[in-house]
């Protein structure tokens, strides 16, 4: 296997159909991905993602046995004493966390719950019960009854959901994650994530033709946050990152990241709300 980086997130690294491992600078190290959407499909499609051959759909039926096969095997190999060494760079050789994410929306993949449940168990098995849990999600699915029941297990097991929010206009969501999925539907749904897990906001910022987010995309999100707080909404925090990759999607030549001067005034503004904020420029 080659060497990992944080600029080279190959899902493909391993060789298997569900599980890798990748150099995660989010996270701070290794994570142990769990990708539940093999076919490059997802029900959005963010400017800045970095999945090649991206189309519009849902998850695959995912074959469970499979999935629990690799991840044994995967874990038992990121264990022995030389792999960190062999295949990762001094600041990151650690395993960090399991995480639910890969090539589309992990959520759209059925029956989560079940998902959730089979990997815990194998977490389990190979006494990684401490082992962070993650999943990383744009929070669209958390209408569905076996989606709550995932992050409900997920919860109780000390894990965490990174719920993304780009944007809170309507016109923001359509144009960095081309959705039309509503602010509304977006506060419904983390409100949904916060009552049954820990959840963590997960805002990438990138300049668009030049530009960073207008000071009416800023104060929206603002504001969106402020009242979440205010009704009681349980925001863990906030991971404000930029782009680390370049993006193949078909916007992609009109995207460019931006001055971490820039992302860490908008990191003041947050934490001026009372919420510790993580960059990553």
């Amino acid at each position: 296997m080659k060497r990992l980086t944080v600029r080279d997130h190959d899902r493909d690294v391993a060789g298997l159909t569900y599980v890798y491992p990748v150099v995660s600078r989010r996270a701070g190290g290794v994570s142990i991905g769990v990708n539940l959407n093999p076919n490059n499909a997802c029900n959005w499609r963010c400017a800045y993602c970095q999945v090649p051959g991206l189309v519009r759909g849902a998850a695959p039926p995912i074959e469970l046995s499979t999935l629990v096969r690799e991840l044994r095997l995967l874990l038992d190999e990121v264990q022995r004493e030389d792999w960190l060494e062999r295949h990762v760079d001094a600041p990151y050789r650690r395993i960090v966390d399991l995480a639910f994410s890969g090539n589309g929306e992990p959520t759209t993949a059925r029956p989560f719950d079940e998902i959730v449940a089979r990997a815990l168990e194998v977490l389990a098995s190979r006494g990684l019960e401490s082992l962070n849990k993650v999943l990383i999600t744009n929070g669209s699915m958390m209408q569905r009854e076996e989606v709550q029941r995932g992050i409900e297990r997920l919860g109780a097991a000390g894990g965490e959901v990174w719920f993304k929010l780009d944007s809170a206009t309507a016109e923001g969501r359509r144009l960095v994650n081309d959705t039309s999925s509503s602010p509304e539907a977006a506060r419904r749904n983390l409100r949904i994530s916060a009552s049954r897990c820990r959840t963590r906001l997960q805002t990438c910022v990138v300049a668009i033709d030049g530009e960073p987010p207008s000071p009416r995309e800023r104060a929206a999100y603002l504001e969106l946050v402020r009242e979440e707080l205010a009704r009681g909404t349980a925001i863990e925090d906030v991971l404000l990152y930029g782009m680390a990759r370049p993006s193949q999607q078909p916007a992609a030549i009109r995207l460019s990241k931006l001055e971490a001067a820039w992302v860490e005034g908008f990191a003041d503004e947050i934490r001026a709300l009372g919420l510790p904020v993580l960059v990553r420029v």
